[in-house]
């Protein structure tokens, strides 16, 4: 019987693949004292069932990298460790059956390049001579991965387990953590069950890789950690002759994957309708365990499958198989040290692809914990994204039904998920939906996208190319230009800092400067020590000692956690207000004219000047403006306490019935064709301020802050890489974001957002360009073309903003 030692350095919970490869590169990394413990035994719960697949490319760049890093890790661990882990490299397959998917997959191909994932496009004579069994008769495209493969889930695990044994982690069995104890704030350590008997291990830094136990392991704590298992089918048949080793192949179109093992046959599912498991907790006794069968719930994908691959017909079935797997609501999984609770960690809630991406996330997680920093931006799977409320069982068993389904449907843009909706509304929902808004959900925010016109349908038609409401989205962007549109902005984050110290802190956390008059806006940047963008705002000064930062609705936990975690010793008080004011922004050049009707302040120029908020009378009440903009336009941001949202709306609209409303889609093509960053695609933290085109907003003579030694170094070498603007010359085809970017031929990056800029005429992409050692002139001088879906398209390129390069419309 193993001992359980007092203390350590790290307690890892968990002894999936997950948990054991945190404790490999922790270990790795020469850290002692780790010690894992697994309820029962290693791989019991998921991993010792998973499919293995391990395909590299992923929805963006780190998380290939991630992906690409997992499969070469695997590759050489069996001659690290001795434990065979059957990983190999058979290649994958995607085939098309529809030209909405042709195109899909043929922008992945695009971005696959991009990412120097070898990549080919294949005929369907191509894919026959690769797969001979399969039916190829309407496949329209596909794709062919030759650096994808499949492996042993279940002794990758054992793997990882050994190579951090070998290094002197300490791993545990039959070891159940009751408790993750904390005080004041920090872990303390870990409450375990052995034996029957409940012993306490003191360590200040805990991993949570338990898994579909996770959720409720971690709310006992106070973390929110939102994932929910699912019921996950897969149907194995008996031995075929001939059969050999296959590309693992994906019909996304028919929700279908296969994979040739042992000369048997694999089909797995992800069925747009999902079946939710373990509503009332998991039983205490689970240890590789199966579900009931659901045959009638299978039945429509096999049927799909013995059309596609006709051995089915004939075939006998060894396995049909029905296990537990975790789901998220965003289909991504979590990582990083929870907000709530210093020193605890996460990784966890896989979404079916655990395998292909545990290696990776151990590698980033134990950087992460040992270096104080991640090895590059994943905010894709940050923790800090999850919302308190995500932790609702009800919310999670309702959105897993379709999160599940969505890893094969169609990945259009704009696509919007349908379950467990309408949890945060705005005070003025019901009047936008009386107006025809259409709604999306960022951070559980019901907001407007686009309004539909009276008689129009009010949903989604989902395309590649301009979807139905391109003509409303064209409609409200030039009214944004030419006369005056209205966005219900109440999702943005609102924190409020105040105290005898708070100009110091925010001095210390802020790259501009915040010693500014009482009413004044700062837009600026908090800066990590590399330089990089961890939170991107605005600052008001409401008085000597209070200032309001506004950042994006999605940062508002991650915004709240960098500042908590640099206050220190200051007497400041940081409060999240998000919920006690709406915004609403109204934008154009007819701002002004509108704000004249409804309040008898002077909106003048001299008299309120960009940059500046005030209390003004808006109809019966009091509203606090804000001149400033991030859609390129005069206007104001007007901030109104909620219980005076909806009467500062109506007296808005009956006032003035030129006004149009707009949604985000809009907000967000305005903000593209004035070059304005977004947090998360433009800007992360591994972007440098200086690099972003943003060391406008730098202030390195007010003294120091974080990331001012970095700005400086900077400064004096020189951006390696420019943030650039361009516009396709052909006004037809639409960017989104992820496109290839081709500078005299080559690829060199992609674009990080994109979307139809109706004022300049075409579609308009921000992306990074090399240039070290290059002038703005070189960089300029280039041939750019932007690759959508294989197809290369000219492209104009710009340092400046292509509308309005001087700003003379937001000054105006």
């Amino acid at each position: 019987m193993t001992a359980l030692p007092r203390e350590a350095r790290v307690v890892i919970i968990g002894g999936g693949v997950s948990g054991c490869s945190v404790a490999y590169h922790l270990a790795q990394r020469g850290w002692t004292d780790i010690v894992l413990l697994e309820r029962k035994r290693l791989t019991c719960g998921t991993t010792w069932h998973a499919a293995g697949l391990i395909g590299q490319l992923r929805a963006n760049q780190n998380m290939t990298r991630l992906a690409k890093y997992s499969a070469e890790l695997y590759q050489r661990l069996e001659a690290e460790t001795g434990v065979a882990t059957g990983m190999r490299m058979v290649g994958s397959l995607t085939v098309a059956l529809t030209e909405h998917r042709r195109e899909e997959i043929l922008r992945q191909a695009s971005l696959a390049r991009a990412f120097g994932v070898a990549v080919d496009e294949v005929s369907s004579r191509d894919v026959k001579a690769m797969y001979p069994h399969l039916n190829v008769d309407d496949v329209v495209a596909a794709v062919h991965l030759p650096g994808d493969g499949q492996c042993d889930p279940a002794n990758i695990a054992m793997a990882l387990a050994k190579g951090a044994r070998m290094k002197g982690a300490q791993i545990v069995e039959g070891a159940k953590v009751v408790r993750v104890t904390d005080d004041r704030g920090a872990v303390t350590g870990v409450d375990v069950e052995m034996n029957g008997e409940i012993s306490h291990i003191t360590a200040g830094l805990v991993v949570n890789c338990g898994g579909m136990w996770g959720r409720d392991l971690a709310a006992a704590s106070g973390v929110t950690l939102p994932l929910h298992a699912c019921e996950h089918f897969y149907l194995v048949t008996e031995p075929i002759d001939g059969l050999g080793h296959l590309p693992v192949l994906r019909v996304p179109d028919e929700c279908a994957y296969y994979k040739s093992d042992a000369g048997k046959m694999m089909l797995g599912a992800f069925e747009p309708k999902a079946k939710p498991w373990g509503m009332n907790g998991i039983p205490e006794t689970f240890e590789f365990d199966s579900l009931p069968e659901d045959f009638e719930h299978f039945e429509p994908i096999l049927d799909m499958a013995t059309r596609r691959m006709p051995l089915f017909e004939t075939a006998g079935v060894h396995t049909f198989f029905n296990g537990p797997e975790s789901f998220t609501p965003d289909d991504r999984y979590y990582l990083g040290e929870a907000p709530a609770l210093s020193g605890y960690w996460v990784a966890a809630g896989y979404n079916s692809i655990g395998i292909v991406s545990s290696g990776g996330a151990g590698m980033a997680l134990a950087q992460w914990m040992d270096e104080g920093t991640p090895p590059f931006d994943l905010w894709d799977v940050d923790i800090r994204r999850a919302q308190p409320f995500q932790r609702n069982r009800r919310y999670l068993r309702e959105r897993v039904t379709e999160t599940l389904g969505l890893l094969y449907a169609d990945h259009y843009p704009y696509r919007q998920v349908e379950t467990a909706r309408g949890v945060r509304r705005s005070p003025i929902h019901d009047h936008l939906k009386a107006r025809g808004a259409v709604f999306g959900e960022v951070a559980g925010w019901e907001r407007a996208n686009w309004f539909a016109r009276d008689g129009q349908e009010r949903e989604y038609r989902y395309d590649w190319n301009g979807q139905n409401w391109f003509d409303n989205h064209r409609a409200e962007h030039m009214a944004v230009r030419q006369g005056v549109g209205l966005f219900d902005m109440t999702s943005f984050g609102k924190i409020r800092v105040e105290g005898r110290d708070a100009l110091a802190f925010l001095q210390r956390v802020c790259a501009n400067d915040m010693d500014v008059d009482a009413g004044r806006i700062v837009y600026t940047q908090m800066l990590n020590d590399r330089g990089g963008i961890e939170c991107d705002l605005t600052v008001t000064r409401l008085s000597e000692t209070a200032f309001l930062l506004v950042v994006p609705a999605a940062t508002v936990q991650r915004d709240l956690a960098w500042l908590r975690r640099h206050v220190g010793d200051a007497f400041a008080v940081i409060t999240d207000m998000t919920t006690a004011e709406s915004v609403f922004c109204l934008m154009g050049p007819q701002a002004r004219a509108v704000m004249q009707k409804v309040s008898p302040d002077d909106f003048g120029n001299d008299a309120f000047p960009f940059g500046t908020a005030r209390e003004i009378e808006l109809g019966l009440g009091l509203v606090r403006a804000h001149r400033v903009t991030y859609v390129g336009e005069l206007g104001w941001e007007l901030y109104v306490s909620t219980d005076m949202a909806a009467h500062a709306f109506e007296t808005l609209i009956e006032a003035a019935p030129e006004i149009t409303l707009c949604g985000l889609h809009t907000l967000d093509s305005c903000r593209i064709e004035k070059a304005f960053r977004h947090f998360g695609h433009d800007i992360t933290d591994e972007d440098h301020v200086l690099e972003a085109g943003l060391g406008f907003a730098v202030k390195p003579d007010k003294g120091d802050f974080i990331g001012r030694e970095a700005f400086l170094r900077k400064k004096q070498t020189g951006p390696a890489r420019r943030l650039v603007q361009f516009q396709l010359h052909d006004p037809a085809p639409m960017l989104f974001h992820n496109e290839a970017l081709v500078r005299d031929g080559q690829i060199i990056g992609i674009t990080t957002s994109g979307n139809y800029g109706h004022a300049l005429g075409g579609a308009i992409g921000l992306g990074y360009v090399p240039c070290e050692g290059q002038s703005a002139e070189e960089v300029l001088g280039a041939t750019y073309e932007i690759e959508v879906a294989g197809v290369r398209h000219a492209a104009r390129a710009s340092l400046k903003p292509l509308y309005d390069p001087r700003a003379e419309r937001i000054r105006t």
